[in-house]
């Protein structure tokens, strides 16, 4: 897993993101959604990660954490990514709405394999850069590129109307997620 995650300070803030592979658009059933809104959360409480800024597209999520607990944030990060990608495939095979199931199925085999590493299903792209936020200018930059990027698809018109995202914690309102640390 460390050939992925290159995360040099421990206690670094981090910006992530990780795509679908193929960049299929997975996460355009809330269902799928909200299991990675859970594992957030459980990570937020059992495991020590705190989040500054977060969002779900259709096809990738954007991340800007820390881990402040025991565990490394490349561990942390690798634990989620395991988590979902089970959690997620079990619910599109178990979901009798998916239309796209089959499709969608035969796609995570091919990537797994096309990949040394894994068995049966690749849920998740390998090719993560995470990029340590060493000011609050480049904190503030990239919690800006996080919210808009609803706003840039056109999925939104302002950033905090985006439900899947952090960004109306930042407008002073409740998001989905608990314990969001919002960066003024």
């Amino acid at each position: 897993m460390s050939r992925n995650y290159k995360f040099s300070n421990p206690d670094g803030v981090y910006f992530v993101s990780f795509a679908v592979v193929y960049w299929l658009d997975v996460f355009t059933r809330n269902e799928y959604k909200n299991i990675l809104l859970e594992s957030l959360h459980y990570c937020q409480q059992e495991k020590g990660m705190e989040i500054f800024a977060w969002c779900i597209m259709p096809n990738h999520v954007h991340l800007i954490f820390r881990s402040s607990g025991s565990q490394k944030p490349e561990l942390l990060l690798g634990d989620f990514k395991r988590f979902t990608s089970n959690a997620v495939v079990k619910a599109i095979k178990n979901n009798p709405q998916e239309s796209r199931k089959e499709l969608l199925l035969k796609q995570f085999q091919k990537a797994a394999n096309e990949s040394l590493n894994v068995k049966r299903y690749q849920f998740w792209r390998h090719d993560n850069k995470p990029i340590e936020l060493w000011s609050n200018k480049v904190i503030d930059e990239k919690i800006e590129y996080v919210h808009q990027n609803p706003v840039e698809e056109g999925y939104v018109t302002r950033a905090e109307d985006y439900l899947y995202s952090s960004a109306a914690d930042y407008a002073g309102e409740k998001g989905l997620l608990d314990a969001v640390i919002v960066v003024k």
